[in-house]
């Protein structure tokens, strides 16, 4: 049984944004062929200015849900593309999900998890098959609710979660996008990856790297 307090959950931030920085170029390549190009940039300013806000938290006062509300907040200011809602709707919901909980437990952290992509999805009104990064958060909260209800620990069930995310990012694509700026491309946007659905994997193989 793994047991996070806010300072194991400023951890994982931490570790998102190193993560998602060393990725940053990646990300605005891929963004380049069917987007501004800039969705690197913006996702590594938005967990940037997380890091940065988590940091001038005393963490011993403040909870899990003072937390990522604080990480909601500070993406948002930081990111005026879509991402900054999205994210923001994320971490808000998985702050609703572990409320009253001063240290998160095994089945805390997939709620967290669930809700997160419960939040984007519905902040973003997209579907699965749309080429959004739903098609790789949602298999991923998926995968880990089933995992952890079968009973499996902590880093087996965000294990599953990272496997199913590269499958749903990889499955974008064949897929035509349906929403967004890429979405005016058609048939065009076939055969290049969605980069929201990229980054997510990113962020999930940081979070479960630094949780598990």
């Amino acid at each position: 049984m793994t047991s996070i307090d806010s300072a194991g959950l400023k951890r994982m931030f931490d570790a998102i944004a190193v993560a998602i920085d060393a990725d940053k170029d990646r990300l605005c390549r891929l963004d380049g062929v069917i987007g501004d190009a800039d969705h690197g940039i913006a996702m590594a300013l938005g967990f940037g200015a997380v890091r940065d806000a988590l940091a001038q938290l005393d963490l011993a006062a403040t909870g899990p849900t003072a937390l990522l509300n604080t990480a909601a907040k500070s993406f948002l200011n930081a990111v005026g593309a879509s991402s900054g809602p999205l994210y923001a709707t994320a971490f808000m919901r998985a702050a609703a999900a572990v409320k009253g909980r001063a240290i998160l437990e095994d089945a805390d952290v997939i709620a967290m998890l669930r809700a997160m992509a419960q939040g984007i999805q519905d902040r973003g009104k997209a579907e699965l098959g749309e080429k959004t990064l739903v098609d790789a958060w949602l298999p991923a909260a998926q995968a880990a609710g089933a995992a952890q209800e079968a009973g499996k620990t902590l880093l087996e069930s965000l294990e599953t979660a990272l496997a199913a995310a590269e499958r749903g990012a990889e499955a974008t694509k064949d897929m035509i996008a349906a929403k967004g700026r890429s979405s005016r491309l058609g048939e065009r946007s076939l055969g290049h990856m969605d980069p929201g659905a990229a980054s997510a994997v990113t962020i999930i193989n940081a979070m479960w790297k630094s949780l598990a």
